[in-house]
């Protein structure tokens, strides 16, 4: 009985190779990218899940859901005085650690490179994240590093390295470390990312700001871990944590106002399976993501394959009268209706094991560049835990019984003594046709949704590279680097060589830049309050007016000869010089987000104004903050981050980057910059970006998911396409009789076109109908995810329409227009 119904089922499928084509190609398609959805979905859950013991893992992290004059943050750094707090208090806790990047400077043969993912840690930071180790032990004591075995090949050209030393620069001090181990290279599904971790003395590195170590709660400037005993409650933990904060953390004064860090933060302890896609996504070790993105990957893997599924479906039903007389004849000699649901469910699953052939070799052909495109370390199996096998045999025989099921109870229901009577067997059977209208206004909504939610994702990354940052954003070359403490005493004199550099036309020094990872905020009180308002506050040298190209709303801004407008601290820390400044006031320039933060009208109003903060350190007293001048807003950021109220500060020396505007050749430009840097400096490499490459980093993430959307979305309608095609050939056979009648009396062959498109353009309609309000009502939520967005206008909605009738009516006109040219004497000669 199998042998027959396979039998059948592969000469069904030679006779009808269109049929078969159409529905393998789509079924192949939509199997293929829904395994490729399946594979990047698999790979984004399984972040850290390769760490031993990662149950019982965890990152200390402080958020800040509902700050009074602030938007929410949720950042995964942490304190190192909350680690200190958390051992103290929670017996729960096994081991912690603290780790930070200081981005040290290599010291080899008398050659400085830098480093990138070298961490300071305060302890034996693998008893508390256990890193898997090629060779060697843990970190027993401070001055001793462990290496991953890429980063060991890059240093030292062998991995053979346990026993040897090393020497780095960082804050100014040269330090010498031994390797006690090396680690296995970190995969890139971890949401932590070390290539050296180097423990140090905390208490010596701190010893000129020793209130980092014990005071200072609003200093996230590192990553805390904790490892619990088995059997732990985290929820219990998580419970006692608003006490926790009340007990440890003390209130802060600014002149007569107390202010408590634990007001506005929350700290949490989270799984570190859970960081990748967890809520706090700010200032990670390694880009996140979150169950929002994987959640509509997910979805749109399951419309592809719905899309596949509605194609079969379609088109069985659609030829179920070339079928009718098989099937009557086969219930007259004795078939069961069970055998024939049997018999058509088992071609579907023949051509979806075919199509998931097909499937298969398309993913082994694509993963790769696939993987490289997401910079992932997506792998293809078919066995073990993770392998594809049987969620591939078990997908197939999904599809195969989903799209056959209706089919096979649609054909098999046939009577045949109605059947069987003169020129039955092309008769449409009642019913049928609704169905199938309703699944091509299905496929088109689908489609139209899909196209809709492309224009507008690809509008806003436009618009996200394309908007006016409130500065000039071209021609800047932003170096790093200058922030080290060996180079304080002659930043101010490299500065003024870059200007006289040819090309430069202008050069600054900065505490912010074209995304800089820093925040720096401080409390600031408006004249006559009593409450204090946070402002970023930024030092910035006085040639970063031009150099970024600033605009000035109002006021003035920094001038070099006038001694009130420099607040440069000097290094190392000088007391005396401190509490003078402090006492004599300074003079600042504000954004016009500040200004309106602050309470002022306009920014002509904020000029002139004194505001008050201990901005010079507790210990100096209040501090008067005159403000001389306005600029425009500027968003150094992405889109996505709300722009900064910003407190820019005069100095000569200490910022950390220099913005360089230049013209002419930017390689010529940045060349003659590294030769006067190798000049200053042989302890530092020369680190400079062009903005434009910042630009393309800071986007690259946000444009390959938009990108793999697209490309998915393009799939669906490929399918959707490839299933109006069939059905349009079939509804065209089955219409040649009548077509031919028509012509006979009097029907021109544009009429009969128009007929035929009509008919499949009324299905588009009803389609936009659906999916505009769904469209609308998805990308409006995704939209407002941005702080700076497009417009949701009813351009890409009418777009997406015209695109979508136009596909339909260049897949239906050609079959047209050959059954409405057909000389009718053809189609009618039998009768």
């Amino acid at each position: 009985m199998w042998q027959n119904y396979w039998t059948v089922a592969v000469r069904a499928l030679a006779k009808n190779r269109t049929y078969s084509v159409i529905n393998i190609a789509g079924l192949a398609i939509g199997m293929a990218a829904c395994m490729l959805i399946l594979l990047y979905i698999r790979y984004e859950r399984s972040y850290d899940k390769w760490l031993p013991d990662v149950e019982n893992t965890y990152e200390l992290q402080a958020w800040y859901p509902h700050p009074k004059d602030q938007p929410p943050a949720f950042l995964q750094m942490s304190t190192y005085v909350s680690e200190t707090a958390a051992k103290k208090d929670f017996p729960q806790i096994q081991s912690a650690g603290y780790i930070h990047d200081n981005g040290p400077v290599f010291l080899q043969d008398g050659q400085a490179s830098s480093t990138k993912g070298w961490m300071f840690a305060d302890d034996d930071f693998l008893k508390v994240v256990s890193l898997p180790l090629l060779a060697g032990t843990t970190l027993t004591a401070p001055q001793t590093a462990v290496i991953t075995q890429e980063e060991a090949i890059k240093r030292f050209g062998t991995d053979q390295v346990v026993g040897r030393t090393f020497t780095i620069i960082s804050a100014g001090k040269k330090m010498d470390f031994r390797i006690n181990g090396v680690l296995k290279n970190i995969p890139k599904n971890s949401s932590l990312k070390a290539n050296a971790i180097l423990r140090i003395d905390y208490n010596a590195f701190y010893a000129d700001a020793p209130e980092f170590l014990t005071k200072c709660w609003g200093c996230q400037s590192g990553y805390v871990f904790v490892k619990l005993k088995p059997g732990s409650d985290v929820k219990a933990m998580q419970a006692q944590m608003p006490a926790w904060e009340k007990r440890n953390i003390p209130d802060e004064p600014n002149g007569d106002i107390k202010y408590n860090a634990g007001d506005d933060e929350d700290w949490h302890f989270v799984n570190l399976k859970d960081v990748h896609l967890g809520k706090a996504q700010d200032s990670p070790l390694t880009p996140g993501n979150d169950e929002r993105t994987i959640a509509t990957f997910s979805i749109i893997a399951l419309l592809i394959l719905g899309m596949a599924i509605v194609n079969f479906t379609n088109l069985a039903t659609a030829r179920a009268s070339q079928r009718a007389r098989e099937v009557a004849l086969r219930k007259v000699l004795g078939a069961t209706r069970n055998q024939l649901i049997v018999q058509f469910v088992a071609e579907s699953i023949l051509i979806s094991a075919v199509a998931m052939l097909l499937a298969l070799a398309l993913v082994e052909l694509l993963v790769r560049p696939f993987a490289a495109f997401l910079d992932s370390d997506i792998t293809l199996s078919y066995f073990g835990s993770g392998g594809l096998l049987l969620p591939a045999i078990g997908l197939a025989l999904l599809v195969g019984i989903v799209s056959g099921f209706y089919p096979a109870f649609f054909l098999s229901r046939f009577q045949p003594a109605q059947v069987l009577k003169a020129n039955r067997s092309a008769a449409e059977t009642p019913g049928s046709g609704r169905v199938r209208s309703v699944l091509v206004v299905a496929q088109f909504a689908v489609s139209i949704g899909l196209i809709i939610c492309t224009a507008v994702i690809y509008g806003q990354t436009v618009y996200a590279r394309q908007v006016d940052p409130g500065y000039k954003r071209d021609h800047i070359l932003q170096v790093e680097e200058l922030g080290r403490a060996q180079l304080w005493p002659r930043a101010e004199g490299f500065v003024e060589q870059v200007k006289r550099v040819p090309g430069v036309m202008a050069a600054g020094l900065t505490e912010i830049g074209v995304n800089t990872d820093n925040n720096s905020n401080s409390g600031i009180i408006p004249p006559g309050s009593k409450t204090q308002v946070n402002i970023g506050q930024y030092n910035v040298g006085e040639g970063f007016f031009d150099a970024m190209g600033l605009t000035l709303k109002a006021g003035r801004w920094f001038d070099a000869n006038r001694p009130m407008d420099d607040m440069t601290f000097p290094y190392p820390q000088n007391k005396n010089v401190e509490k003078a400044i402090a006492q004599r006031g300074i003079n600042v320039v504000l954004n016009e987000y500040a200004a309106k933060k602050l309470g002022f009208a306009s920014p002509q109003d904020a000029v002139g104004k004194i505001v008050k903060s201990e901005i010079a350190g507790p210990d100096n007293g209040m501090v008067n903050i005159n403000i001389i001048g306005v600029v425009g807003d500027s968003r150094f950021r992405t889109v996505r981050t709300p722009i900064d109220p910003i407190m820019f500060r005069k100095v000569r020396t200490g910022p950390p980057w220099l913005i360089v505007r230049y013209r002419g050749d930017p390689q010529t430009v940045k060349g003659a910059l590294e030769r006067q840097w190798r000049q200053l400096t042989n302890e530092v490499p020369f680190n400079a970006k062009f903005s434009e490459d910042i630009m393309g980093e800071m986007y690259k993430k946000e444009d390959a998911r938009a990108q793999i959307f697209a490309a998915f979305s393009l799939l669906a309608v490929v399918i959707g396409c490839l299933g109006l095609f069939g059905l349009a050939a079939f509804t065209a056979e089955r219409r040649t009789k009548e077509i031919g009648i028509r012509k006979v009396l009097g029907a021109r062959t544009r009429d009969i076109v128009r007929l035929l498109v009509w008919q499949f353009s009324r299905p588009v309609i009803v389609a936009n109908i659906i999916a505009w309000p769904i469209a609308w009502w998805l990308m409006r939520d995704w939209l407002n995810g941005f702080d700076q967005r497009i417009p949701l206008t009813p351009i890409p909605f009418v777009i997406a329409a015209a695109i979508a009738l136009g596909i339909a009516i260049a897949t239906v006109v050609g079959h047209a227009v050959k059954v409405a040219s057909a000389n009718p004497i053809h189609a009618l000669r039998y009768e």
